[in-house]
């Protein structure tokens, strides 16, 4: 069942000005400290308090750094259930750079947890290169593409002061009761 909470930690909302902020670069000085490891922390919490939550930003909860995180529910959706992906962990990005993306685009649906029962189409490119930093400091860099592209790409946007409500198209809002209804069917 899908549970929509009241998280611990606020989730900002489409109306905060917070959310239209570009986020701050995270010192490299300050990947492996403590109030890293503890926004790391904060985010996984606001997000596990979601149960239909797969990705946040650290400005949806109030801090404007540029970092993010990917649950590790993306091997479920991306079925990705083999031994290989047991064991596997929220993808943290620190301070990611998209270098790449391809021509084509995709038009797929979003929704946001700061923008709570709108949904809407997005036309992104396909594919992406993203670098970043781990939480351990390490770089990083991968492509990806189809749904990673498309969480990656939102995510990044959050950072940048954008949200997806502003490139969407065939924009709907549901009330929360038939929202909880569409979780059920």
């Amino acid at each position: 069942m899908i549970r929509i909470k009241k998280p611990q930690i606020e989730i900002l909302q489409k109306d905060s000005p917070l959310l239209r902020k570009v986020s701050c670069l995270v010192p490299e000085s300050e990947i492996k400290s403590t109030d890293t490891k503890k926004l790391i922390s904060d985010l996984k919490k606001a997000m596990d308090s979601q149960s239909d939550a797969i990705a946040i930003s650290a400005i949806q909860i109030g801090k404007p750094l540029r970092l993010f995180m990917i649950s590790k529910k993306i091997y479920e959706i991306l079925e990705e259930n083999d031994e290989a992906s047991r064991g596997k962990k929220d993808l943290v990005f620190i301070n990611p750079k998209i270098t790449k993306t391809s021509k084509d685009k995709q038009n797929l649906e979003e929704g946001c947890l700061s923008v709570r029962y709108f949904y809407g189409k997005v036309e992104r490119p396909s594919k992406a290169t993203i670098e970043w930093h781990d939480e351990n400091g390490n770089k990083m860099s991968r492509g990806v593409s189809g749904l990673l592209a498309q969480i990656v790409q939102h995510e990044h946007d959050h950072l940048n002061g954008v949200l997806f409500i502003d490139k969407a198209t065939e924009l709907v809002e549901i009330t929360p009761e038939e929202f909880e209804k569409n979780l059920k069917s």
